[in-house]
């Protein structure tokens, strides 16, 4: 059975909801080295809509649409945001359509990020709230759990639902997690459409900004 990360919790409630007034697109990377030498909070988002929830936090669709140009949709995507921190488009890891060459890239790439990468400070974790849960999700879960990474949950698209059917599906979701988890991870139930969650993902990305990074010596030498 997993916990969860501590410092990785849902914010309190009287956080104040951030008001984002720029994001621009900064880099794209092939590997953890490569990523940019800062010393910010990074928000990363994998799936299979990451596009769609970087433009509905930023309210950019700029952004969206750098994010989804052919070439960098394999590779480590940063996005600044208010010159304060980043939010990273990460590949989807289930890449079915890839060859076998680049699924073991895009493994290597996206592993590599999450495990050696300090700055992040939490990996959301983008499922179509449609659907019960995938066993290629649940591997993936489990897999950040057994490496101590700090994840949130993030359900999508649930515009194409009723409320009743988005809560009766992502709550059998949930029930399936517990079979798994001690306690669950912080869960956000979201559309890029209507746009509902995006108040709740910035509060918690507010209140995690207050949290410190620690990064290796190696790295506090480059930034200095």
């Amino acid at each position: 059975m997993f916990t969860f990360a501590k410092d990785c919790k849902r914010p309190l409630d009287n956080v104040l909801t951030m008001n984002i007034s720029k994001a621009c697109f900064v880099t794209s990377s092939p590997d953890v080295d490569k990523c940019p030498k800062t010393a910010m909070h990074e928000y990363a988002f994998i799936g299979r809509s990451n596009v769609g929830k970087i433009n509905m936090l930023t309210g950019n669709r700029s952004l969206a649409m750098t994010s989804a140009t052919p070439g960098k949709t394999m590779l480590i995507n940063h996005f600044l945001v208010d010159d304060a921190w980043y939010i990273v488009d990460l590949p989807g890891y289930g890449y079915a359509r890839r060859s076998k060459d680049d699924r073991r890239r895009l493994e290597a790439m996206i592993k590599g990020y999450i495990l050696k990468r300090p700055q992040m400070t939490c990996l959301f974790l983008l499922i179509d709230g449609r659907h019960l849960p995938q066993d290629i999700d649940l591997e993936f879960m489990n897999w950040l759990g057994e490496n101590g990474v700090p994840f949130a949950i993030v359900f999508t698209k649930l515009d194409k639902m009723t409320s009743n059917a988005a809560k009766t599906v992502t709550t059998k979701y949930l029930e399936t997690l517990r079979e798994y988890w001690e306690e669950l991870p912080p869960v956000f139930r979201t559309s890029s459409i209507d746009r509902r969650g995006r108040l709740e993902l910035l509060d918690y990305i507010e209140s995690l900004n207050a949290l410190p990074i620690e990064l290796p010596n190696s790295q506090l030498d480059i930034i200095n």
